[in-house]
């Protein structure tokens, strides 16, 4: 603990250009993020219901119709997602592909925690922000980690 007080306290400060790099990589993780939870969970939703509909969509992120009419709007453009007015959505290959790999890592990231003693709760609410910034490099050492403990 006195080794982490000291590093606040008299901070070595990266290389500007290394640290934009950094910065640049969690705002380009920020712009994928939203496109990442829906697609994920409408993958859940037609798994577990047989369809995904923006009403539950809405209710499961906890925002308005009219936002996630919006997302949708823009996974569309992407070519993440099918829909037709008044009818379910689908993911587009290239969507599912993407949900697949975010379910993946979630999962890896829940167990990662659970191993280390967090709370089943608790692991996979950290779990959602966790598993957009953590990189390949990051998740290959978690897998190690996870199968070290077995």
């Amino acid at each position: 603990m006195e080794h982490i007080q000291a590093m606040v306290k008299n901070p070595n400060l990266a290389d500007p250009k290394k640290q934009a790099r950094r910065f640049e990589r969690v705002r380009e993780a920020h712009q994928t993020e939203t496109a990442e939870d829906y697609v994920e969970l409408i993958a859940d939703l037609i798994e577990a219901n047989g369809e995904a509909r923006v009403v539950d969509l809405a209710e499961r992120f906890g925002v308005s119709h009219a936002t996630v009419n919006k997302i949708i709007l823009r996974l569309k453009k992407e070519g993440l997602v099918n829909s037709q007015p008044y009818r379910s959505l689908f993911l587009t290959q290239k969507g599912s592909k993407i949900a697949e790999s975010c379910k993946e890592r979630h999962i890896l990231i829940v167990k990662f925690l659970k191993c280390l003693g967090v709370s089943d709760e608790n692991a996979e609410l950290d779990a959602e922000g966790v598993e957009h910034h953590v990189s390949k490099e990051t998740l290959k050492a978690f897998e190690q980690f996870i199968a070290s403990k077995k």
